[in-house]
Order: C-alpha cells, then sequence, then structure tokens
C-alpha cells in the first residue's frame, strides 16, 4: 500500500462514482455483514485536492464479526494486513481489482474512536468550504515539498488535520 510518489490531484466528480462502485462490490461481497461501507479521506469531499485514492471505512457491529467479515473480505480478493499501528482499524490490501479505482479498505467496530474520527473529520469539511480550501492548499504544498516522502509529506499536513479535532472535540495531544 506503499505510496511510491505522491500526486494531488484538485478535486475529481468521478470519486463519487469510483467509491459507489467500490461499495457496491464490498456490499456484494460481504453480504449484510457491514453496517455501512463510509467513503472518507480527502476524495470523500467535494471541492478538496487529493492523492487519487479512495479511502473506505467498511462499519460493522463488533470486533465479534471480524472474522467472518476477513474470510468474506478474503474471498472478495482482500488480504488482512493487521490494524498498521492504529487500534479500532483494521487495514486490507488486494490484488486483482484494476476495474476498480485504487483504494485503501479499513474495517472498523461502529464504536471505533477512529472511525469517528475518519467521519467527523471528513463531515466537518463538507460544511466548511474555507477549511477545505485551506487544506487543499496545504495538501499541494506538501506533495510538492515532498513528492517521494510520504512521512514528511503527512507531517507538513498534521497541523491543519490536528486542529481541526481541536475544533471538534477530538484532538489525540
Amino acid at each position: 500500500m506503499g505510496t511510491k510518489h505522491i500526486i494531488v490531484l484538485p478535486y475529481d466528480e468521478g470519486w463519487a462514482q469510483a467509491f459507489e462502485n467500490i461499495r457496491a462490490e464490498l456490499d456484494t461481497a460481504l453480504g449484510g455483514l457491514a453496517l455501512s461501507i463510509e467513503h472518507v479521506g480527502s476524495t470523500s469531499v467535494r471541492g478538496l485536492a487529493a492523492k487519487p485514492i479512495i479511502d473506505i471505512d467498511v462499519v460493522i457491529e463488533s470486533s465479534a464479526v471480524f472474522g467472518e467479515v476477513k474470510a468474506a473480505l478474503a474471498k472478495a480478493g482482500y488480504h488482512h494486513k493487521g490494524d498498521l499501528g492504529i487500534t479500532g482499524r483494521e487495514a486490507f490490501s488486494y490484488e486483482g481489482k484494476e476495474h476498480l479505482m485504487k483504494h485503501h479498505l479499513y474495517v472498523c467496530p461502529e464504536n471505533s474512536a477512529e472511525l469517528r474520527r475518519h467521519t467527523a473529520f471528513r463531515d466537518y469539511l463538507r460544511t466548511h468550504p474555507d477549511a477545505v480550501a485551506e487544506y487543499s492548499r496545504i495538501k499541494a504544498e506538501g506533495a510538492k515539498l515532498f513528492p517521494h516522502d510520504i512521512e514528511s509529506y503527512i507531517a507538513h499536513k498534521s497541523p491543519f488535520i490536528e486542529s481541526i479535532y481541536r475544533k471538534i472535540g477530538l484532538a489525540t495531544n
């Protein structure tokens, strides 16, 4: 799932449909195991510049059903990668999905703090166009400054993200 070259593009209206295509395939694969399938991350916010990768959170009732979800996703070509150091979010990679836009897939219990952070941040941006403009600027600047260094790119964005988390009562520090 590593990023070799960081590219931030202006918002693309096609990202919403790309999410719907992935969601439909996941819905079929999961057969009712998911409470919802959420489009999160920058591609989910109209007008926001983003790396052209769809971020998806599959919301499940609890970790008690994770085994079934993991098995269903495995049958659909997804491979469990663990929590990658973030509690409350299980990451999956995939192969053979050339018909879908590149995406990051996570599974989160509905009471996950990480899920709450993803959706609250998305929802804040969806209702604050000034924040969208500023975050777009910061992301484009970070991609230009650190085109091959994802850690530095993320560090460049972090003060803005943390400021939003503080505004919505979800500060991590």
